[in-house]
């Protein structure tokens, strides 16, 4: 019985985040695409996502090695780029904690920006069968991920340059399907318009750490918002999901 338990919930997993393994397709195959036309062997292409698994840092830092960008431009771009996981990280601390090591290093790989949205729920990770659901989701995004990376390697060594195709979009799009669901209060809602606000203005000015000088002020602008606004305004109370089971 138990069995089968697992085998439904892993499933559920699964089916959860194929639509998001399917909207990162044509980001993957630009990472792909990308390495091969920026002179990488097909080895050196494979381990970006085998290893790294992070699409906008596996971009950047393509274009800064395909530019011999000296190492320590190209480890302090990534790691601003990648800062975000640690917040994820302390945000699940306190519920991974308890945890053998071998699950907290799976998770902790497995923890994108789709795994971390779609297990945003209060009671994400507690719970055997909460674990097999996030590394069954997690793992199938990480498959999916690398499946579009080498078809990316390969069509970038027979076809033209994809960069032009403006297969970048997907990025965009794959942030906005992330960050519409999960703007649940009004604080939540500041921050996502002024960082949107911010990044367009910064930008328009050639601002080198756009993305996250907005970032920060879109998330000052919600802490802010978070203490002033009246208490009823700012809580939005959820669906309560009782039980331990993924329902």
């Amino acid at each position: 019985m138990k069995r089968n338990l697992k085998q439904k919930i892993a499933i559920k997993g699964l089916l959860d985040m194929m639509p998001l393994n399917l909207a990162v397709l044509p980001w993957g195959i630009l990472c792909g695409s990308l390495a091969i036309q920026r002179d990488f062997s097909v080895l050196e292409a494979l381990l970006m996502p085998l290893v790294v698994f992070a699409g906008s840092a596996q971009l950047v830092a393509t274009e800064l090695v395909a530019n011999n960008a000296p190492l320590a431009t190209i480890l302090f771009t990534t790691f601003i780029i990648s800062s975000r996981h640690f917040l994820y990280g302390l945000a699940l601390r306190e519920k991974l904690s308890v945890l053998p090591h071998r699950w907290r290093l799976s998770i902790g790989f497995l923890l994108t920006d789709e795994l971390f949205a779609l297990s945003g729920h209060r009671k994400a990770f507690i719970g055997h069968y909460r674990l097999i659901y996030a590394l069954s989701s997690g793992g199938s995004f990480y498959l999916s991920w690398l499946l579009w990376n080498i078809i990316g390697i390969f069509a970038g060594s027979y076809l033209p340059d994809l960069t032009s195709l403006g297969l970048d979009f997907a990025i965009a799009v794959t942030f906005i399907a992330l960050v519409i669901p999960s703007i649940s209060t009004l604080p939540i809602f500041i921050a996502v318009v002024v960082s949107g606000i911010f990044s367009v203005i910064f930008k328009l000015l050639g601002w080198q750490l756009d993305l996250v000088f907005a970032s920060l002020i879109g998330m000052f602008a919600g802490f802010v918002s978070a203490r002033l606004l009246p208490r009823k305004l700012v809580n939005n109370e959820q669906t309560k999901v009782s039980g331990e089971g993924i329902k």
